[in-house]
């Protein structure tokens, strides 16, 4: 990646939000890191519907399963319905381990699915560790 990426961030939870960008903005990769407190937001935000009208799309999303309003599930279908989202990284990133939660994410096209870790030091490293896969090591079609 060329540029510094674009990050949203979608999950109900302000102190989750703000550690994953405080780990984030540690990168050099990563350039604007734009959060959303709820799946309609969010939405909103891919859709560059509103006050998002001159929203980029993001490099690459970090999404929580339970959201208020919309869920997260429904943004993830939503996201792969629209061709202009389709093709950016969607990791399920949330406190759920169910089985049926991993398997319907990957079915709803979820990219990868991460359990948010219970401890401050797993939690910074798997931030950082999905962070450098996607926008490091994998290679991404380009937005535009």
């Amino acid at each position: 990646m060329n540029s510094p990426a674009q990050i949203l961030l979608i999950d109900d939870n302000p102190a989750d939000l703000e550690l994953t960008r405080d780990v984030l903005a540690t990168s050099a990769r990563v350039g604007r890191v734009v959060s959303a407190l709820n799946g309609d937001d969010a939405l909103a935000v891919l859709r560059r519907e509103g006050k998002y009208a001159g929203a980029t799309p993001p490099a690459l999303i970090f999404l929580d399963l339970n959201l208020p309003g919309t869920d997260g599930r429904a943004v993830l279908q939503q996201i792969r319905k629209l061709p202009e989202l389709r093709t950016i990284p969607v990791v399920v990133f949330t406190t759920s381990q169910a089985p049926h939660d991993i398997e319907h994410s990957y079915q709803l096209g979820a990219n990868c699915f991460v359990s948010k870790p219970g401890n401050l030091h797993d939690f910074v490293s798997v931030v950082t560790a999905v962070e450098e896969f996607w926008l490091k090591i994998a290679r991404l079609p380009r937005q535009g």
